[in-house]
């Protein structure tokens, strides 16, 4: 699968142009157009694996219940996805590795990827992000999406990532829930609150906006229907 991100980091859009008979999976709904020798199947898992209850996972998670399998006929294809929330988005080749990817960033992987949800524990939903991630595992090239601009921060040692700004990281990075500041009221009046310390050698990939954040901000603006 050939991968092409246009239109970043705004309102990016991928390309996913994919040989003869060779499948893509995709977050359900994120199709935009695709060629009309492609055919799609639509399941509530990775093809070839899983069931039902890998569906219901997802959902917790945040992410579609149901996943797109789209291949491409003898003369190959082309499909066009693209996220939610206004922004950008990143291709990744796992290499016999797994990358977490927090709810609501997985867009596409190619076949070789296992597409399942990890528990977190009960640290994450005290920071007020979801218990549950992605996991994306084996080999082959995926694609996730950020809200706003997405950008890689190494880690080797330690760093400290707000919870709500991170898109993606390599399993070779451990992390804990901890406070931001010394003191509790430091932290919360200075709108941290709990982050997340990664430690370790490894990247982290950040977006610019927290989704959280800006529902919080936008909402008591709408106007009820």
């Amino acid at each position: 699968m050939e991968i092409e991100i246009q239109h970043g980091p705004g309102n990016a859009v991928a390309r996913l142009r994919l040989a003869p008979g060779e499948t893509t999976t995709a977050e359900g709904g994120a199709m935009i157009a695709m060629d009309g020798n492609v055919s799609i199947t639509t399941s509530t898992k990775s093809k070839g694996s899983g069931g039902l209850l890998k569906g219901l996972k997802r959902l917790v998670s945040g992410e579609s219940f149901f996943l797109n399998h789209f291949t491409a006929g003898s003369g190959g294809g082309e499909v066009i996805v693209a996220a939610t929330l206004a922004g950008d988005m990143m291709q990744y080749e796992l290499k016999n590795e797994t990358l977490i990817v927090q709810g609501g960033s997985f867009v596409a992987a190619e076949q070789g990827v296992a597409i399942d949800l990890g528990w977190q524990g009960f640290k994450s939903m005290l920071s007020g992000e979801s218990i549950f991630w992605v996991t994306l595992k084996g080999s082959g090239k995926v694609v996730v999406n950020s809200f706003g601009a997405i950008y890689p921060v190494e880690v080797n040692g330690s760093t400290i990532v707000d919870t709500g700004h991170i898109v993606a990281f390599n399993e070779t990075l451990n992390f804990t829930i901890v406070k931001a500041a010394k003191s509790w009221a430091s932290s919360i009046l200075g709108g941290e609150g709990l982050v997340c310390k990664f430690t370790g050698q490894g990247t982290v990939w950040c977006q610019s906006h927290n989704p959280s954040g800006f529902g919080r901000t936008i909402g008591p603006k709408l106007k009820p229907r």
